[in-house]
C-alpha cells in the first residue's frame, strides 16, 4: 500500500518535470503530461506530426529536463542496425574482441525520423524497446533503466520512407500528435518570448529519480470492476465493424499501466475509469487497424476509440481493490 508521502513525492516529482517541458513547448500541457506519463511508466513514445509542430522539441525537451544519458539518432536510408545497436571490433592489443556500444544504450534516445530508416534498421529496435537488451555476437548487453525510446516521424513527405509495421508500433506505450499551437501561442513563438535553450532547462529529476518512481506505479490500486470496463472496451474492438484488428491483450496491460503511473501524477493511489478514457486513445488507436474501405472514407482509429467508450458504461467503484 502506498504512502500519502509516497504518492506527494510522485505527483511533485512530475509536476516539476512537466513544468520545466511544457516551458518550451508552450500550449500543449496535455500533450506534455500524456509524454510524461509514457516515462514514468517506462514505456516508449511514437510523435507523429507534420513538420515544424515541436516533435524533436518534446523528446529533447523531456531528455534535457531529466539528468539522465540521452542520445539522438537521426534515421536516414543509408544506417545500418549495427549504428544504433553497436559493434563488436577486435582490438589488437588485448588480442579480444570489444563491444563498442551504440547511441541506443542510454536513459532517453531520440530516434528522430524513424520511418526514413530501412524495414532492417527499425527492427533493431525491436528487442530492446521489448527486452530492454541488445544481443550482438551472441552476447546479451543490457540498456540503463530507465529507458525510454522517443520517436519522430511525419505523416507527410511518404517518398523515401518506410511505414512501421504493426508489430513494432505495437512496441510503443503511445502515439502523440502535438498539432498547431493556439493563437497566443503562436504568437507567442514568433516574437521569440518562449525561445529558451534546452542545454539550461533545470534538472528537474534525476534517472534514479524516475526509476524509483515507476516502480511505485505497481502498487497502485486497481479495482475488478475496472478491469472489467477494460476487457469490455478491448472486446468491442475486436468486434467493432470498422475494424480488421482489435486490441490485444498486450495493449490492454499497456493500458493498465499508463493508467497507474497517470492516477499517481494525479495524487491519486487507485485508478478511476476517468484515467482509462483519458489514456485510451493515445495508448491504443495506433493498436488498431481500419479495414480499407472505412479508410477511404477518412474515418480514423481514434474515432472508433471514442465512439466505443461512449458506448461502455463507465464503472464508480467506491472501494478500490489492489491486484
Amino acid at each position: 500500500m502506498l504512502s500519502e508521502k509516497e504518492v506527494a513525492d510522485y505527483a511533485g516529482v512530475f509536476a516539476r518535470v512537466a513544468d520545466s517541458v511544457a516551458s518550451v513547448l508552450l500550449g500543449k500541457d496535455e500533450v506534455v503530461r500524456l509524454a510524461l506519463i509514457g516515462l514514468f511508466a517506462e514505456g516508449h513514445l511514437l510523435i507523429e506530426d507534420v513538420p515544424g509542430v515541436g516533435k524533436t522539441t518534446l523528446a529533447r525537451a523531456i531528455a534535457a529536463t531529466v539528468d539522465a544519458q540521452s542520445r539522438r539518432i537521426q534515421f536516414t536510408p543509408d544506417l545500418l542496425p549495427s549504428d544504433v545497436t553497436g559493434v563488436t571490433i577486435f582490438n589488437q592489443g588485448s588480442g579480444q574482441f570489444q563491444f563498442h556500444p551504440g547511441p541506443v544504450f542510454a536513459n532517453i534516445v531520440v530516434a528522430d525520423e524513424i520511418n526514413r530508416a530501412s524495414p532492417k534498421t527499425q527492427a533493431a529496435l525491436l528487442e530492446v524497446m521489448e527486452e530492454r537488451h541488445v544481443t550482438v555476437d551472441g552476447l546479451r548487453h543490457p540498456v540503463p533503466r530507465p529507458f525510454l525510446v522517443c520517436a519522430t516521424q511525419n505523416p507527410v513527405e511518404m517518398a523515401g520512407t518506410y511505414r512501421l509495421p504493426e508489430a513494432q508500433l505495437d512496441r510503443f506505450l503511445m502515439k502523440l500528435s502535438l498539432g498547431y499551437p493556439d493563437e497566443d501561442s503562436e504568437i507567442e513563438v514568433m516574437r521569440g518570448e518562449s525561445f529558451r535553450s534546452l542545454d539550461r532547462l533545470p534538472k528537474s529529476a534525476s534517472s534514479a529519480d524516475v526509476a524509483r518512481l515507476a516502480g511505485l506505479a505497481a502498487q497502485v490500486d486497481v479495482h475488478e470492476a475496472v478491469y472489467a470496463y477494460v476487457r469490455r472496451f478491448a472486446v468491442a474492438t475486436r468486434h467493432h465493424p470498422d475494424l480488421r484488428l482489435g486490441l490485444s491483450p498486450r495493449g490492454c496491460v499497456a493500458l493498465i499501466r499508463a493508467a497507474r503511473a497517470a492516477a499517481l501524477a494525479a495524487g491519486r493511489p487507485y485508478v478511476l475509469a476517468e484515467d482509462i478514457k483519458r489514456l485510451a486513445p493515445a495508448v491504443c488507436a495506433h493498436r488498431l487497424l481500419l479495414r480499407p474501405e472505412v479508410a477511404l472514407r477518412e474515418r480514423t482509429e481514434a474515432a472508433v476509440v471514442a465512439e466505443i467508450l461512449n458506448e461502455i458504461a463507465a464503472p464508480h467503484p467506491t472501494v478500490s481493490t489492489a491486484r
